[in-house]
């Protein structure tokens, strides 16, 4: 079984960390409240996105802050 990671979540890098689509997120609901990151191997990713879409776990809600340019 390949365990190489497919999804990589930093939620310190995402702009809805610590708002209520945070508390509504996949990431939070595998982890609890305010995690710091979520990865997942391929197999795990694809599962949880059957799920999600089948509505038995919240959907992913990251979404990257903007990256800054000097």
């Amino acid at each position: 079984m390949n365990r190489d990671i497919e999804l990589s979540i930093s939620c310190t890098q995402c702009v809805r960390r610590g708002t209520p689509d945070c508390a509504d997120c996949l990431v939070s609901f595998v982890l609890g409240d305010e995690p710091d990151s979520l990865e997942l191997s391929s197999d795990a990713a694809r599962l949880a996105s059957l799920i999600s879409a089948e509505g038995l776990v919240p959907t992913l809600k990251f979404v990257s802050t903007p990256s800054r340019r000097g």
